[in-house]
């Protein structure tokens, strides 16, 4: 997880999974997960020490009580944390996750409002009172595509679409943009770039990945550490609008095993070095102030507790001498450890703890810790030693802020010219029977549900972590696609007409149907299979109907990595993948659209950074690995100048589409396979709308006495749902208030862990409502979540009768709630 507070609908729920979908582990000897630090690569932290810095920060630590510096060493984040706090626990940094809002409490708010919770928690640590020594915040944020926290900034392609530009220079352009955005709005630390090399695409996090190709990582990781630090000697960094970077997540994090988010990279220290260490060497070399670490294992060892490799290869082998940071609340998954005590990560070499919620207790442990020796005090001031020359680097002991809170550096012209360069060159043409470019003075149709939507076209870690639920207006300095292309063609004499429901009267002479993946981030985003829309053709059947009908079809597909869209590319005259491009939508305009006579303003130079699938079932589809047979190869790309026909595709995707549900138990009036409904035969069941469609919930009258429903199906492990906050949420109405008790329950294991849910079904009836039932409740109860076999289970006794229209896991942090709880 990376940090967000709070999190959303998750299809990261594994079961068995069949034989083709199986990742082979790599054959193993010795002790697995101990590294040799003299078989990596030599690296050496530039620009990081220098006399006169470690002079000032001996004099601080000389000063320091051991309370603070273990305060230094904590991380807390700004959901859970009051400015007054710091004076009784003086922390060293705080964060705001992707959901945390600054402390006017709008988590999608301006440049304003986050300079102003900076600035607060800034006063309390710097101020001058007996026994403290006034030592600056460091404040950290996921600007993993911009400063996408913060309304008005300039959103760039996420890094899967910045892999296909194969560009360098146009990364550290990015980063210096990231970075001026970022410190306007008064923060100094970027939790990027990240150096992931993704090798299982159902991975969720797959487009924060450049490539599945070590090489491409190999050449972006300095020039983005470049973009965001500023050259390694460069001085006063936050005053000259530059920031801290944080290279992620050491070590692994895109070998997972299934591609499961947080999981076990079983690969040989061979693989380890040569794949998913490519870029380390490179952004450390670069200079790179932090190095946070993954949630990930490497062969059952947890990462933030493997003293061999952030101690022996990190620091010692490869020479870091900046500070390395952990992941939200990782430290508590190290076995022996909990989120507020675990001083096991401290001794592996993590300097600094993330410990949005969990702060308070971790002090106090770690301190205990420090105290009893087992926390050895040599061990504190070689962290504190690193936190502090990060922040005496960045210029953070200096009052002066000349960017901070500057008016017009979010979204600048300069800025949004360079996200509208890589949005053109992120570009990948896929097909072109003839279609493209497009004629400026054609009659153009625009439809698809990505053609005016920003939230579709920036996707995850936008506004919120899971990028879902923002609006077009909440995006001042953006363009959507189907704008970019209205201009473009209106410029030529032609028309646009965008039509939501893909309607159209009078005959256009192209269709241009944007379309794609709805937003999510970490866990909600890992899949199953590689199937586009599984069960649900619905840009399919648009696609199809401009085809019956005479009308030449563009698709421009939106995606977070590469899928099966084989009917989808037969059913279009061209195809394009755009990846998330971000807030700058004319750039697609700039090579789709030509000028009058349909010549080529701007020629595709994409290539593909990930390996095209030819099945749904080929997950670990890389170059050079056995079995390499993709339908698109690494490297792949048409363009104007060299074209290429694409023949016939097969439609036959070579999996189950119900494996790809995990998340939903009911929707639609039915229980989505692979879950069914049952329940006992007193219940009476008959289909009634709704609150959106006809006949989409399912009416369940109980007699007097007992009776059951359950929606089972499949083995569900929902642990580190539960850990990430998520709920099970309920969308239903009732028709009849319970007159008696009614139980929740979740089969599996041996405690079904029954919740009094007997307030959910009573009070007001004839109405829609929701319920969001916390996850943690069930465990609370006594659920065994890693074993759940049915995870809706009511049990009342009647009579009652209710309407459920949906049930599915989702992330409700303001509504979450235990039912029955004292």
């Amino acid at each position: 997880m990376r940090p967000g507070v709070k999190l959303l609908l998750t299809t990261t729920m594994f079961w068995a999974m069949p034989a083709l979908a199986q990742q082979a582990p790599t054959a193993l000897s010795g002790n697995p997960a101990v590294a040799t630090p003299a078989k990596w690569p030599a690296a050496k932290s530039q620009g990081l020490i220098d006399a006169q810095t470690e002079k000032k920060v001996s004099d601080l630590l000389a000063q320091m009580s051991v309370e603070e510096k273990v305060g230094q060493m904590i991380q807390a984040d700004i959901a859970s944390i009051k400015p007054e706090d710091l004076r009784r626990y003086p922390l060293g940094s705080i964060l705001a996750g992707g959901n945390s809002p600054p402390l006017a409490g709008d988590d999608r708010a301006g440049q304003a409002e986050w300079v102003a919770t900076a600035r607060a928690f800034r006063a309390i640590a710097q101020e001058q009172r007996p026994g403290h020594v006034p030592i600056p915040l460091m404040f950290g944020v996921d600007a993993v595509h911009g400063n996408n926290n913060v309304i008005g900034a300039t959103i760039f392609p996420h890094n899967v679409a910045l892999g296909a530009a194969n560009d360098p220079a146009l990364i550290r352009r990015i980063g210096a943009a990231t970075a001026a955005e970022t410190a306007a709005a008064g923060i100094d630390w970027a939790f990027g770039p990240t150096l992931a090399v993704p090798q299982d695409d159902r991975w969720g996090r797959t487009y924060e990945g450049y490539s599945e190709d070590p090489a491409i990582v190999r050449r972006y990781a300095g020039e983005m550490i470049r973009g965001l630090q500023g050259e390694p000697n460069t001085t006063d960094r936050i005053q000259k609008g530059k920031v801290a970077a944080s290279a992620k997540h050491f070590l692994a994090d895109g070998g997972t095993f299934n591609g499961i988010d947080q999981g076990d990279a079983r690969v040989s220290e061979a693989e380890l070095i040569k794949t998913h260490n490519a870029g380390y060497p490179g952004a450390v070399n670069a200079g790179t102030l932090t190095v946070m670490s993954s949630f990930s294992s490497w062969n059952g060892a947890k990462m933030h507790g493997n003293k061999s490799l952030l101690t022996g290869v990190l620091k010692d082998r490869m020479g870091f001498q900046g500070f390395i940071v952990g992941d939200w609340n990782g430290h508590g998954q190290i076995p022996g450890c909990t989120n507020t005590d675990c001083a096991a990560t401290f001794n592996a070499g993590l300097d600094m703890a993330m410990a949005p919620d969990s702060w308070k207790g971790l002090y106090d442990s770690t301190l205990a810790h420090v105290r009893d020796g087992s926390l050895p005090m040599a061990r504190v001031d070689d962290a504190v030693r690193r936190i502090l020359r990060v922040k005496a680097k960045m210029g953070l002991f200096a009052a002066e802020r000349p960017f901070e809170g500057k008016p017009g550096v979010l979204g600048a012209p300069e800025h949004r010219a360079v996200a509208r360069e890589a949005v053109a060159k992120s570009l990948v043409l896929l097909k072109n029977n003839g279609v493209l470019p497009v004629k400026a003075s054609a009659r153009v149709l625009v439809a698809g549900p990505g053609a005016d939507s920003m939230m579709l076209q920036t996707g995850g870690w936008t506004l919120s972590w899971q990028g879902d639920g923002n609006g077009n207006e909440l995006f001042p300095n953006g363009e959507t696609i189907f704008s970019g292309i209205r201009k473009a063609v209106e410029a030529g004499g032609g028309t646009a007409t965008y039509s939501p429901d893909g309607n159209f009267t009078a005959q256009p002479d192209v269709a241009i149907v944007v379309f794609g993946e709805q937003p999510y981030a970490e866990m909600r985003g890992d899949v199953r299979t590689l199937e586009f829309q599984p069960g649900d053709k619905q840009a399919l059947a648009l696609l199809k109907r401009y085809k019956d009908a005479g009308v030449p079809v563009v698709s421009v597909f939106l995606s977070g990595r590469p899928l099966w869209v084989n009917p989808e590319l037969n059913a279009s005259d061209a195809f394009v993948a755009a990846w998330l491009p971000g807030s700058e939508g004319a750039g697609v305009a700039d090579v789709l659209i030509g000028n009058a006579a349909g010549k080529a303003r701007r020629d595709f130079t994409g290539r593909l950074s990930y390996s095209w699938p030819k099945t749904a079932a080929q997950f670990n589809l890389n170059k050079g690995k056995p079995g390499y047979n993709p339908l698109f190869p690494l490297g792949y790309g048409l363009s104007y100048a060299k074209p290429g026909k694409v023949a016939k595709l097969s439609e036959v995707s070579g999996i189950d589409p119900s494996m790809a549900n995990t998340s939903t138990f009911f929707a639609k009036g039915a229980a989505p396979a692979p879950f069914s409904l049952a329940t006992d035969s007193r219940i009476t069941r008959r289909p009634v709308d709704g609150p959106q469609t006809q006949e989409g919930a399912l009416q369940l009258t109980w007699p007097s006495g007992p009776a059951t429903l359950r929606i089972g199906g499949g083995n569900l492990d929902l642990v580190r749902e539960s850990n990430a906050d998520l709920s099970l949420q309920i969308s239903y109405k009732l028709d009849r208030a319970a007159t008696g008790s009614a139980k929740l329950l979740m089969e599996g294991g041996t405690n079904t862990g029954a919740i009094d849910a007997t307030s959910l079904f009573t009070g007001q009836t004839g109405t829609w409502r929701t319920a969001n039932i916390a996850l943690k409740c069930y465990q609370t109860n006594g659920v065994d979540l890693t074993k759940v076999t049915a995870p809706f289970v009511v049990q009342a006794s009647g009579p009652l009768t209710v309407s459920i229209a949906d049930i599915r896991i989702v992330s409700a942090p303001a509504t979450a709630m235990c039912p029955g709880a004292k």
